[in-house]
């Protein structure tokens, strides 16, 4: 798994859109308290559910490789001349 220079500020603007997503789906507010790591957990499979990403085997359905795939799924819905993707 090969990590960008943008990778970072990807997974943020994932996460921002990721709730905001869950947030019209009608799941309730992500609370302060709760970890980067439950809500990179929490969007990932949201969007798994919705078959708006494929989901990774059971063998490698950790942390690193999750926000990964929230990182692949930005970059796919950012245009190709963003600033994040050069």
């Amino acid at each position: 798994m090969k990590s960008g220079k943008h990778d970072a500020q990807l997974l943020k603007l994932a996460l921002e859109i990721g709730v905001g997503y869950a947030k019209k789906r009608g799941f309730g507010d992500f609370e302060q308290g709760i970890s980067p790591k439950d809500k990179v957990e929490c969007i990932y499979r949201l969007l798994v559910q919705d078959k708006l990403i494929q989901a990774l085997s059971k063998d490698k359905e950790d942390g690193p490789n999750m926000k990964h795939k929230l990182v692949l799924w930005i970059s796919r819905q950012l245009p190709p001349e963003h600033e994040l993707l050069n």
